[in-house]
């Protein structure tokens, strides 16, 4: 099995068409014809997770977040950036990113979230941009304090933020992980949505949605996105058996499938 083979079968899954004007996705950096030894799952290209790919043996990291978005004009040891890319190279490593393609695929993406939270009803909500929503089960009222801590708990998030009273009920929800889209807000709205879950929310948004009844919790862009990482992993290890796959959260903890 080579890298291509990997790229192409990504693409399949998460076509590159979907992708936004603006993304990088598919290989970002190394050789297509390599034989892949070991595949790292990670939510972004960082130092740690080179180092975590050499101790588990992979020649090939799959990320959420391409290292390279616009042009580079020079490689050099002088940025983050730079330092990454040529220490990847040097290790024999190459990297594909799976990004907005992935994000505008609710079942790797927000379903992902929804079921780190123990929700089994949510669906895609049509006419939002991406996203799922579902109603609260529950018999007895759930506050928007109560359920910021549940939140907090099953992604596994540094802290919480929200702007509303913390004793308004929480009913039916919208996930949308990474960062919330605004050109949802008329879809919200028309569907009774009253509160919003993201990794980042601009506060202005946040304002505007409180003026209209809809509560914002913004969890983190990384804790919200790290639900998607063992799905990827676990639609790579059904499609390659052969090849051993390992997921590295927060680009310090790894654990193999």
């Amino acid at each position: 099995m080579i890298v291509n083979d990997i790229e192409q079968y990504l693409f399949e899954v998460f076509p590159k068409e979907n992708a936004l004007d603006y993304d990088n996705v598919g290989l970002i950096a190394g050789d297509r014809d390599k034989v892949v030894s070991a595949v790292l799952v990670s939510l972004d290209l960082t130092s740690k997770a080179i180092s975590a790919a050499k101790e588990c043996g992979a020649n090939l990291i799959v990320t959420h977040h391409p290292i390279i978005f616009g042009g580079i004009k020079a490689l050099t040891m002088d940025d983050y950036v730079g330092r990454t890319l040529v220490e990847l190279v040097k290790s024999g490593i190459s990297v594909i990113s799976c990004h907005t393609n992935l994000d505008l695929t609710d079942e790797f993406g927000n379903l992902a979230i929804a079921e780190r939270l123990g929700v089994s009803g949510a669906k895609h909500l049509d006419g939002s941009v991406c996203g799922v929503v579902y109603e609260i089960d529950s018999e007895e009222p759930v506050t928007l304090k109560e359920y910021c801590r549940k939140v907090a708990r099953d992604l596994g998030c540094s802290g919480i933020i929200t702007i509303n009273d913390p004793q308004n009920i929480v009913n039916k929800v919208f996930i949308q992980g990474g960062a919330f889209d605004e050109d949802s807000v008329d879809t919200l709205l028309s569907n009774g949505v009253d509160t919003v879950i993201s990794g980042e929310i601009k506060h202005h948004v946040c304002v505007g949605l409180a003026q209209m009844g809809i509560n914002t919790i913004i969890a983190g862009h990384s804790a919200t996105e790290q639900a998607y990482l063992p799905k990827m992993a676990k639609l790579l290890s059904e499609k390659f058996p052969g090849i051993d796959i390992t997921v590295n959260y927060n680009n310090e903890v790894s654990s193999i499938l």
